[in-house]
């Protein structure tokens, strides 16, 4: 498979509207940025904005993506290690998230020695591990088995699955398989008829208050088609969200920071643990782009998300992974 890949850990947000999610906010000692209506604003120190949150009786989660274990070409001659490091600033955090998800490409080829060092290095976690495939991660000929082994346990068709939190509904969506890179075909990820006729119902029952956190590997909102950077039937999965007064969609795959608000919609792509990628269409192809060494833990990062009772702003805030 080529070499080609998207973003991950890169930030620590609040997410709150109707006194659902506030605040994404990144590992580490930063900035925390409240953005409402698209305008940011300074709100203090990450430790300080923690310290308020955790009072206010929400919690924190936690984003990686992208690691891909296995990556060895000159963006990265160690992307396990930067992914070890990652997870070291993790732990290291002050006040420590309720659980990780890893938003995919996990590994770089899917091998099992890859996925063996993966989780290796996630048992040093403390929290639990939420996680969904990216396309490296089902690369293989087996058509993913070897990933739904390992984590496909209590899901359901390739992988998706629900889960509730601190008030908050999580949404684990899957658009990987039968995915051609948009560099060879300029197409664009789907959902299928299965996944979302499930989802469908999933969310169904819900009160249209619950705030709603949707993770997909690939971004549901068209980024760049001309690289497939996109879900072709995301528009359907995200019509049944349109009642819900707050919801979040938090992907990787672009390993950069893209935003988008839409209505009730804010969508967040990731930096990844491994190598940057180029802005859209400023190069001929996507795919890992060569820094200097020097600068290469500046374009890395990880993103936590804080849930905060009774506010409604989204705030930001974005420390690298050399911080």
């Amino acid at each position: 498979m080529a070499d080609h890949d998207e973003g991950g850990l890169g930030k620590k947000a609040s997410i709150n509207r109707r006194g659902l999610l506030k605040c994404m906010a990144w590992a580490g000692t930063g900035v925390l940025w409240s953005v409402s209506g698209g305008v940011p604003r300074s709100l203090g120190l990450l430790g300080e904005a923690a310290a308020a949150e955790q009072k206010s009786g929400g919690f924190t989660f936690l984003q990686i993506s992208d690691s891909h274990v296995g990556f060895d070409k000159p963006a990265n001659p160690n992307a396990l290690g930067t992914f070890q490091e990652a997870i070291a600033k993790i732990n290291a955090m002050p006040t420590p998230p309720a659980f990780i998800i890893h938003t995919g490409d996990i590994t770089h080829l899917s091998k099992d020695k890859e996925f063996d060092d993966a989780d290796q290095a996630m048992k040093a976690l403390k929290q639990k591990v939420y996680v969904i495939p990216g396309e490296h991660d089902v690369a293989d000929a087996d058509n993913g088995k070897a990933y739904l082994d390992r984590y496909g346990k209590g899901t359901k068709g390739k992988g998706w699955y629900s889960f509730d939190y601190g008030g908050a509904h999580f949404i684990a969506l899957i658009n990987v398989f039968n995915f051609e890179p948009g560099f060879k075909s300029a197409g664009l990820a789907k959902l299928g008829d299965e996944q979302l006729e499930w989802m469908e119902k999933d969310v169904k029952g819900l009160s249209a208050s619950a705030p709603i956190v949707v993770l997909a590997h690939l971004p549901l909102w068209t980024v760049y088609q001309e690289w497939g950077w996109g879900t072709e039937d995301a528009p359907r999965a995200l019509g049944y969200l349109k009642r819900f007064g707050s919801v979040t969609v938090l992907n990787g795959h672009i390993h950069q920071i893209q935003q988008k608000v839409e209505g009730n919609l804010s969508f967040h792509t990731a930096r990844s643990t491994a190598f940057p990628q180029p802005a859209p269409g400023s190069a001929p192809a996507p795919g890992p782009m060569k820094v200097p060494a020097e600068e290469l833990h500046s374009v890395l990062g990880v993103r936590t998300v804080n849930y905060v009772p009774g506010k409604s702003p989204l705030a930001l805030v974005e420390t690298p992974l050399g911080a």
